[in-house]
C-alpha cells in the first residue's frame, strides 16, 4: 500500500491537476511540465517570488518561472516553505474548457543570463 504525500489542487476536467502542493514535507525540486520538455530546478537556487491571483513568478539562480492564469495565490503560499513540488502547463484544449476558478492558462520559463 502506498502512501500519497502530495495533495493536488484545481481539478480541471481531466484526471491530473496542474499543480501539486505537499501537505507535509518541503519538495527539493520543482518539476515544470511543459508541452514539450520538463525542467526540474532545485529549490536550494531559490531567489524570491512574487505575483497576484492571475500570474506569479518564481525566481532561481538559473531560471525565471512564469505562470499565467486564475486562482494562483496557493502557489505563491506554498513557495516559502517549498511546498510547490510540481506545475503543468495545461493543453491548448483545455485552456478552454474548463470553468474551474483556479487553473494554470500558461508557464513561461527564462533562462536568466550571468553577466
Amino acid at each position: 500500500m502506498s502512501e500519497e504525500r502530495g495533495i493536488d489542487v484545481s481539478t480541471p476536467l481531466i484526471d491530473k491537476a496542474p499543480w501539486t502542493i505537499s501537505a507535509d514535507f518541503m519538495a527539493p525540486t520543482l518539476e515544470v511540465v511543459l508541452a514539450k520538455q520538463t525542467v526540474i530546478l532545485s529549490w536550494n537556487q531559490f531567489v524570491y517570488a512574487e505575483g497576484s491571483d492571475d500570474e506569479v513568478r518564481i525566481a532561481f539562480a538559473s531560471h525565471d518561472v512564469i505562470v499565467r492564469g486564475a486562482g494562483l495565490s496557493p502557489l505563491l503560499h506554498a513557495i516559502p516553505g517549498h511546498r510547490l513540488a510540481s506545475i503543468r502547463e495545461v493543453a491548448r484544449w483545455e485552456r478552454f474548457s474548463t470553468s474551474e476558478m483556479r487553473f494554470i492558462r500558461e508557464i513561461e520559463i527564462r533562462r536568466v543570463n550571468a553577466e
